[in-house]
């Protein structure tokens, strides 16, 4: 999301049950207005914010409490008498059910009419597992624990779930907030993790075929169009590199056994023994083929295969959009999830934007008897004898569970979330061997839909000059055309153009407001100029909306430090070795998402969310567990990661 998008605050509507006065405040009017009351009923389940400053199922209780209304830019509600917190924690769990605060943003919120009041969420309330943050990692493990029957509060500091994988809509048009290439969404396989946790749910999804998957615009005027179909695309790659012929099949050929091993596979915790050994009796050979190439890079194995220099800068342009480094730094197994997955089950765009997913799950979630909470700033986890009990707001509430699942980065979840605390020595290994992987400048543009040629692919990397520029600032860009596929995202006789370029946040630093508006404005019409000298004569002049987000846009909206996109080796790794599971060196937290095994991406953080539910299911007996396998396999775990 991005500053302008969302300067405007959400209005609240705060309905006792016991009055018929609705106060509702806009942060665009300049005072109060009152509203209708209206019954809260049970089938209104969906967004919704228990806030324990206003502990009042009747105005009456206002009596001796000072009530000031703000008119900040952000219209707030201080009630002045604490003490009444205290008096009034009893009876929270009736209130809840009979207060309601709506946040309707300037971003539209009209495909999510449900809404839910939170029965017991206040200090009362014991939960199986709080989830921080509602990405789709966290939402996948959220799902998928409630599916098993555990109670999971997944609390989320905007107004909508999704973080990266999230929407806003402006002016007509409905932007995604990260990429727009979905894998893991076919209908076969074990890799298709999206489609499986939507099922888990009741949720189902229309989507529309991407017929390729990327076009490709690299230096010496080297085009190469990924086609949906695996044959047609071995064909263009064998035409434009005819003497590697060989070494072109054979590369992709081991990504396909890698990809096809972990397809036949039920995908659950690498850190639960009993399904491990489980796979492993019933599929050695592909258990034996995972743990081959493990510790190992995708750009090694290309060089047993390939020589010319031109494919192999290819590959790295192939692995950059995967892991944001090139093919020596990314791990051959999340390279091979990618390369096979689009061809596999193929590129798959859901109608009416990439948002959808992430409302599907959280709408699934509560209809499984859990809960999401909006506007639930996450500040502190609360640990008791040093094992995770809970957590606590902004606002001052504390909730408490079995188990906490962190699905911020790993450097917000032990730098901010429990700084003051020692870093466990784990995360001190993991911080030698990663750093924060740099942000991204994104532009998305409104533009007339004449301006694009007929016949133009959804998807674009364009690195026009120097193979060198690819993993420097604002070197590649990559483009998505989302309307290409679904029309309905943009007004009649519109497309959207999403662009991304890599940005690091220290480039932003130290700049006034007025400074920082001007160099926003002044590097995006630089990218925009260079897609309209590649792509489409004309972009500039057809251009009727614009935003433009920087990383600390990315980092203000997302909660991501630096508003990194993921973690990033520091030099050669040794595949995933180093790559840490969901569990942590503290009792009862977890963490799931980009930082985690095995990785950046849609379906890789979708595959944490499987794994982080079914360890914690486990330790909370909802799976069976052996506790002394259990500390055997975390002790080789670990070992080997010191291995990296």
């Amino acid at each position: 999301m991005f500053l302008s998008q969302f300067e405007s605050m959400a209005h609240l509507v705060i309905t006792p049950p016991s009055t018929n006065q609705t106060f509702q405040f806009f942060s665009s009017c300049s005072g109060a207005h009152l509203g209708n009351f209206r019954h809260i009923t049970q089938e209104q389940r969906f967004l919704s914010v228990w806030h324990p400053k206003t502990p009042y199922s009747n105005c009456s209780e206002l009596g001796r409490t000072k009530f000031r209304l703000c008119k900040s830019k952000y219209k707030t509600i201080q009630l002045a008498n604490s003490r009444l917190r205290n008096q009034e924690h009893r009876r929270r769990k009736r209130w809840s059910r009979n207060l309601l605060v709506e946040s309707k943003s300037s971003l539209s919120l009209d495909k999510v009419e449900e809404k839910e009041v939170i029965e017991g969420v206040g200090s009362d309330s014991y939960y199986d597992a709080i989830v921080i943050g509602s990405g789709i990692g966290g939402l996948v493990a959220a799902t998928q624990l409630a599916v098993k029957g555990a109670r999971v509060l997944v609390l989320e500091k905007y107004v909508i779930p999704g973080g990266s994988s999230g929407f806003y809509e402006r002016d007509g048009y409905t932007f995604d907030v990260g990429s727009s290439v979905m894998f893991g969404f076919s209908d076969k396989g074990n890799l298709n993790l999206i489609t499986q946790a939507l099922e888990a749910v009741g949720c189902e999804m229309q989507v529309i075929p991407d017929p390729s998957t990327v076009h490709f615009h690299l230096p010496n005027n080297l085009s190469v169009q990924v086609h949906r179909e695996y044959n047609n695309f071995i064909k263009e790659m064998i035409s434009t590199f005819p003497h590697e012929k060989d070494g072109i099949i054979k590369f992709y050929s081991e990504c396909w056994k890698i990809f096809n091993a972990l397809n036949s596979l039920e995908l659950k915790s690498l850190e639960e023994p009993i399904y491990l050994f489980g796979q492993f009796f019933q599929k050695p050979l592909e258990c034996l083929t995972l743990a081959y190439y493990l510790p190992q890079n995708a750009g090694d194995i290309a060089r047993k295969f390939i020589k010319d220099p031109q494919l192999l800068s290819f590959i790295d342009a192939e692995c950059f959009i995967v892991s944001t480094v090139n093919a020596l730094q990314t791990p051959m197994i999340n390279a091979s999830m990618v390369l096979c997955d689009r061809h596999y089950g193929g590129i798959n765009y859901p109608v009416g934007g990439v948002g959808g997913i992430a409302k599907s799950l959280a709408k699934g979630l509560v209809d499984k008897g859990s809960n999401i909470l909006y506007k639930a700033n996450v500040t502190n986890i609360i640990l008791d004898h040093g094992k995770a009990v809970g957590v606590r707001l902004s606002d001052g509430r504390e909730l408490f569970a079995k188990s906490i699942i962190s699905n911020a980065t790993r450097w917000d979840t032990f730098g901010k979330l429990l700084k003051g605390k020692d870093l466990p020595k784990e995360e001190e290994n993991f911080q030698k061997v990663y750093v924060k992987a740099p942000s991204f400048l994104s532009i998305h543009l409104g533009v007339k839909a004449e301006v694009l040629p007929p016949d133009t692919d959804c998807h674009h990397f364009v690195l026009e000059s120097d193979w060198k520029m690819l993993e420097e600032p604002y070197g590649s860009i990559f483009l998505s055309i989302p309307t290409v596929l679904d029309p309905s995202l943009a007004p009649e006789g519109r497309h959207i153009l999403h662009i991304f370029t890599t940005s690091s946040i220290d480039d932003w630093k130290g700049l006034t407001l007025k400074e920082y508006e001007a160099k926003k404005e002044r590097v995006a019409d630089e990218i925009i100029g260079r897609l309209e000298n590649k792509l489409f004569s004309g972009l500039k002049s057809s251009i009727v909306f614009k935003e433009v987000g920087t990383p600390k846009t990315h980092r203000r909206y997302l909660a991501r430090d630096s508003g990194t996109y993921g973690p990033m080796p520091r030099k050669i790794p040794k595949g995933l070795l180093g790559m840490p599971f969901n569990t942590t060196a503290i009792d009862g937290l977890y963490c799931v998402g980009d930082s985690c095994f095995p990785g950046q991406g849609v379906i890789a953080v979708a595959f944490s969310g499987v794994m982080c539910a079914h360890r914690v299911a486990a330790d909370i007996g909802l799976e069976k567990k052996s506790p002394v396998l259990d500390a055997a396999l975390l002790r080789l775990l670990r070992w080997l990661r010191t291995l990296a």
